[in-house]
């Protein structure tokens, strides 16, 4: 049966702790849980469900003692990326996080400590974000947008070949890297992402209708 009610998370918590040597106390100047343990001083708030709240409440508790924990009800899918992102802010923010079974013998589990986080930086992840922005000549998109096609470093890329198709007719592909200023040209054209390419001969590419009428519908007026 699921939990009701935050304090019956404190009981399951509490015995959790006193197995470990904490002696524990609840509803400690607004901390739902204190446990000491001789100088080390533990924090745990409660909630059922993960929240802002919650997350709010641990990182006030931080200003107290660097050992705090959040402490819910189990979720029923613990492996959605949902749960991941929740587990990774709380490491995040140097917060511990606790889960207790809602049924049962009320197990509980640690499912990260309250320790520092060091950060590392994806490189790779890095130099593809660098070569992205550099890869825009302006600033088409405007942030915060959703469901709406996203104007990207590739897009604009394949908009300056079409652009120069259009205005040149079939061409060569060397032709087409230099006048149309594109590197990516070979891979843009024979991955044909959008449609918008066709291959005449050997070495030769032209625009198919839907690159003309997409060209049509970005710039209208030409």
């Amino acid at each position: 049966m699921a939990m009701k009610l935050e304090s019956d998370l404190y009981l399951p918590v509490k015995h959790f702790l006193e197995q470990q040597g904490y002696e524990v106390k609840g509803e400690v100047k607004d901390c739902d849980l204190m446990a000491v343990r001789e100088e080390d001083i533990l924090i745990v708030e409660l909630k059922l469900h993960f929240n802002l709240t919650l997350v709010l409440q641990g990182v006030e508790r931080l200003k107290l003692t660097p050992n705090v924990f959040l402490a819910i009800e189990r979720p029923r899918d613990t492996f959605t990326k949902k749960w991941r992102q929740v587990i990774g802010l709380c490491r995040r923010l140097g917060l511990g996080l606790l889960t207790v079974a809602g049924s049962g013998t009320h197990e509980v589990r640690v499912v990260c400590e309250p320790e520092p986080y060091h950060p590392r930086i994806n490189y790779r992840r890095r130099k593809l974000l660098n070569a992205e922005f550099a890869g825009r000549t302006g600033d088409a998109n405007k942030g915060g947008i959703t469901r709406q096609p996203v104007m990207t470093a590739y897009k604009e890329e394949a908009i300056r070949i079409a652009t120069f198709l259009r205005d040149n007719g079939p061409s060569r592909l060397r032709q087409i890297k230099e006048e149309a200023h594109s590197q990516k040209a070979p891979s843009i054209l024979q991955k044909n992402f959008y449609g918008w390419f066709v291959r005449e001969g050997y070495g030769i590419y032209n625009l198919t209708a839907a690159g003309h009428t997409a060209l049509a519908e970005l710039h209208p007026d030409q």
